[in-house]
């Protein structure tokens, strides 16, 4: 009898990717940015403009947080008066279709009949 015992090490999320979810989904706006720049809403007073309750402060709070982690990129145009636009990198393609996946799945969630 060959009794061979296989040790496994403790599994634990990964921490940055973690985190990263966390904060994103944790700020009710985020969802709601991606959605506005996926229908080519892109400069922040048409977005605070385009959404009942949003707020330039948590605007701009909500953008530093999605660029500090790379899913969003700002692009500053050399005009007058000033012009900025934010966009989606392609981590940030990425990381939206894998929170499209969570939908998706919650979706299914709702719809079962456990």
């Amino acid at each position: 009898m060959n009794n061979k015992t296989i040790k496994f090490s403790r599994k634990s999320a990964p921490e940055k990717s973690a985190r990263m979810v966390e904060t994103i989904v944790g700020c009710k706006w985020s969802l709601t940015v991606y959605n506005l720049l996926n229908n080519d809403i892109n400069r922040p007073g048409e977005m605070v403009r385009s959404v009942e309750g949003l707020t330039t402060k948590v605007l701009n709070a909500c953008l530093k947080r999605n660029i500090e982690f790379g899913i969003l990129e700002r692009e500053a145009f050399n005009e007058i008066p000033p012009r900025v636009e934010y966009q989606v990198t392609k981590f940030g393609d990425k990381f939206i279709g894998i929170l499209n996946e969570l939908e998706k799945l919650q979706k299914d969630i709702d719809n079962s009949h456990c």
